[in-house]
């Protein structure tokens, strides 16, 4: 995946990319629990995939904010929607504990992914994400 692809791949899991009409965004992280249509792993390892990607560029000390901010609200809304006992999905009884639980692990990897990665870290960004991958 080219920087470029990681960053469009990241805008269209967040839901941010202009192209509405484009499958990925309906089938993205952000966009299959709005409305919920189940988890989709593949959605899980291509942001990981993504962030690995543009570890260097989120490294530096200017860092690409669409990026940032594409990857703060796949985390954000993700555990708002899904993981939040009385968020959308949760509150109506749409989403299993068991996937709630597993939307939450997967929020975490990626949330401590891009903070050990702004940090400086890449090493510690992907070490538990590579041991059980």
């Amino acid at each position: 995946m080219t920087p470029a692809e990681a960053r469009e791949t990241l805008l269209f899991h967040s839901c941010a990319h202009p192209d509405v009409d484009d499958p990925r965004w309906q089938r993205g992280f952000l966009g299959s629990l709005r409305p919920f249509t189940g988890l989709r792993e593949e959605n899980f390892h291509e942001v990981m995939s993504a962030l690995r990607t543009l570890a260097e560029p989120l490294g530096a000390d200017l860092v690409p904010r669409e990026v940032v901010s594409a990857v703060v609200s796949i985390c954000h809304f993700g555990r708002a929607w899904g993981v939040a006992p009385d968020g959308m999905l949760r509150g109506n009884d749409l989403i299993s504990d068991a996937d709630a639980a597993r939307l939450e692990e997967w929020i975490w990897s990626i949330s401590h992914a891009l903070t050990m990665i702004l940090d400086g870290d890449v090493a510690e960004a992907f070490d538990e994400y590579d041991r059980h991958d």
